[in-house]
C-alpha cells in the first residue's frame, strides 16, 4: 500500500480547469493527474444534437482505429458523433474528427465497439493490446485515466484528471467486476462520462470501461475483459480494411 500512495505522490502535475457545470456527483475525486508521456492514445467522445450532449472515452489502439463502449455511440438522426484525439497533454494540439462510419459492434449484449476514422493518425502512439498469455488474476492492479477531477475546488473545477488506481475483485463472465481501491484519499469514483476509457495493466489495455456507479464502493466499475475480445478485433474490420494480416 506504501507503494501505490508513493506513486500517486511522485506523479502530481498541474490541473486544468475546463467545464465546471459539470455537476460533482458525475466527476473524478482523488487520484493523480497523468504524466505528460501516459495515455496520449486517450481518446474523447462526444455525441450530440444541437441541444444535448454526451461524452464517453476512448483508446486509439490502431492509426484508424478507436476501441471504446458501445453505449457511446448515437445512431438516431440528429446526432453528431465526434473524436478529439491528442486530448493528452493538453500542450499536444487537439484534433477534432467527425465519425461518419457505421460503428463496428461486437453485438447487442456486450457493450464494447470500434469506430474508424476517415483518415489515419500518424502522430498518436498507439495503445498497446493486452498480453493474454498473463490474464489478469484476482488482486491485480489496473489503472483508470479519464478527464474528472482531482479535487472538489471551490467552484466545482473539472481537472486534466488522474489515472485511479483500480484493484479487481472477482471475475463474473466476460466482466471484470472492479471496485476502488482506497490509498491515501478519502473519497474516489469513476464519473459516468470516463466510461468507454481503458483499464490499463503493465501498459496495456486489458478492459474496456463500461459503466460505473456514483460515490465510490457503492456500485462496482464494471470492465469487459480484453482477452475475451480479442479474437473478435483480429477477424473484425480492423483486419480487412488496415492491411493487418
Amino acid at each position: 500500500m506504501q507503494g501505490l500512495r508513493r506513486l500517486m505522490i511522485d506523479s502530481i502535475l498541474h490541473c486544468v480547469s475546463v467545464n465546471s457545470d459539470i455537476s460533482l456527483q458525475k466527476r473524478i475525486i482523488g487520484g493523480y493527474n497523468c504524466h505528460h508521456t501516459e495515455r496520449l492514445y486517450h481518446v474523447r467522445l462526444e455525441n450530440s444534437n444541437g441541444n444535448n450532449k454526451y461524452r464517453c472515452r476512448g483508446s486509439l489502439i490502431h492509426p484508424e482505429w478507436i476501441l471504446t463502449a458501445a453505449h457511446c455511440w448515437k445512431s438516431e438522426d440528429g446526432w453528431t458523433n465526434r473524436a478529439t484525439l491528442k486530448v493528452h497533454p493538453r500542450t499536444a494540439g487537439q484534433q477534432n474528427r467527425v465519425i461518419q462510419q457505421d460503428p463496428v459492434i461486437y453485438d447487442q449484449h456486450h457493450d464494447i465497439m470500434l469506430l474508424k476514422l476517415q483518415t489515419p493518425v500518424t502522430d498518436v502512439p498507439l495503445a498497446q493490446l493486452p498480453d493474454c498469455r498473463r490474464r489478469l488474476q484476482v488482486g491485480d492492479v489496473v489503472q483508470l485515466a479519464g478527464e474528472g477531477a482531482t479535487t472538489a475546488g471551490p467552484n466545482n473545477d473539472r481537472c486534466e484528471r488522474n489515472i485511479e488506481v483500480m484493484r479487481i475483485k472477482s471475475f463474473v463472465s466476460k466482466l471484470l467486476v472492479c471496485t476502488v481501491c482506497r490509498v491515501s484519499l478519502r473519497l474516489q469514483y469513476l464519473p459516468t462520462g470516463d466510461t468507454g476509457g481503458a483499464a490499463v495493466h503493465n501498459d496495456m489495455i486489458y478492459g474496456v470501461i463500461s459503466f460505473s456507479g456514483g460515490y465510490a464502493c457503492q456500485i462496482p466499475v464494471v470492465i469487459l475483459d480484453m482477452c475475451e475480445y480479442l479474437w473478435w478485433i483480429n477477424i473484425s474490420h480492423i483486419l480487412k480494411t488496415s492491411g493487418l494480416h
